[in-house]
């Protein structure tokens, strides 16, 4: 497989997000006025992060209409509403770091913290609008709004409502309104996912010199050809499922990947449920079934782990 359609592939897995009601918490001590506000210092442990109390969900949709609750997930926050004759997603996260040629510098004419600063990226840009809210490290947290109106004249109202998530983010941060997400106790949201991935069982299906790489919101990790994601869903109806690692889980091909699938129902939320993916990538020439069967004895070795 061309080294850039891998990454991309293992970059496409970690945009995919358990959690349960948020509650609010303290937020980490403010800077004062001159001092430039990193990421940790606004939004403070990561793994735990509310992003939807990041979103004011009637500021963001203004004159909208509510489709459904928002999602909140482990990553981030998904807001679906209609405006008009068109239907609108904002997403809300997850936060990244390092160098992206398709960031480019904005001039966001709204209120920020000091040191914070406002890009744009053109990935993608005739079909979403994306704004990154950039702390004082480097560190983004994306907003990305797309509609089922993909024609170029609806960019400017895509723009519009991102930088209405971004001032929406904005004051929350300012008014130390960042939510902690409140999970009960044997949620996969506490569940550290490189912990998992790193064991010997999995050095032939990894790669035996490789090591887990978190993610920098704590709930993805990739080992060499293998990743682990944990996540939060809409509770569909499962297509066919086989018992592996005690769970029952869908095996299936997407692209170059083999992913396993299991899920845990949400206390008291009985239409989300929390998502365990495994993804082993196939080298070039590898038959699926390979790439399967390879998938399914990580599955037996990580998923007891699970709580």
């Amino acid at each position: 497989m061309p080294p850039k359609r891998l990454i991309a592939g293992l970059c496409g897995l970690f945009l995919a997000a358990a959690c349960g009601t948020p509650e609010p918490a303290a937020t980490p001590s403010p800077t004062t006025a001159d001092e430039a506000l990193t990421a940790s210092e606004a939004l403070g442990e990561y793994p735990s992060l509310d992003y939807c109390s990041l979103v004011d969900q009637r500021k963001v949709i203004a004159g909208g209409t509510a489709v459904k609750p928002p999602l909140s997930s482990f990553e981030f926050c998904r807001l679906e509403f209609v405006e008009g004759a068109t239907r609108y997603t904002v997403t809300t996260g997850p936060i990244t770091s390092g160098q992206d040629p398709n960031n480019q510098p904005y001039d966001y004419g709204g209120p920020l913290p000091e040191g914070v600063s406002v890009q744009q990226s053109t990935f993608n840009e005739d079909t979403a609008c994306t704004r990154l809210l950039t702390f004082a490290e480097g560190i983004r947290l994306s907003i990305v709004v797309t509609s089922d109106n993909t024609a170029p004249a609806d960019q400017t109202g895509r723009c519009r409502i991102a930088d209405a998530g971004v001032g929406s983010a904005a004051e929350a941060i300012t008014a130390r309104k960042v939510g902690r997400l409140n999970l009960d106790q044997r949620s996969w949201g506490r569940v550290a996912p490189c912990a998992l991935l790193d064991q010997h069982e999995l050095d032939t299906a990894a790669g035996p010199e490789t090591q887990p790489a978190p993610a920098l919101s704590g709930h993805s990790c990739i080992r060499g050809k293998v990743s682990f994601s944990l996540s939060v869903g809409a509770d569909t109806t499962p297509g066919a499922t086989e018992a592996l690692g005690g769970r029952q889980v869908q095996v299936a091909m997407s692209g170059a990947f083999c992913q396993v699938t299991t899920h845990r129902p949400i206390p008291g939320t009985p239409e989300r449920v929390e998502q365990a993916v495994l993804s082993v990538v196939g080298v070039d020439g590898a038959p699926e079934d390979a790439t399967c069967a390879s998938a399914r004895e990580v599955a037996v070795a990580v998923f007891p782990k699970l709580p």
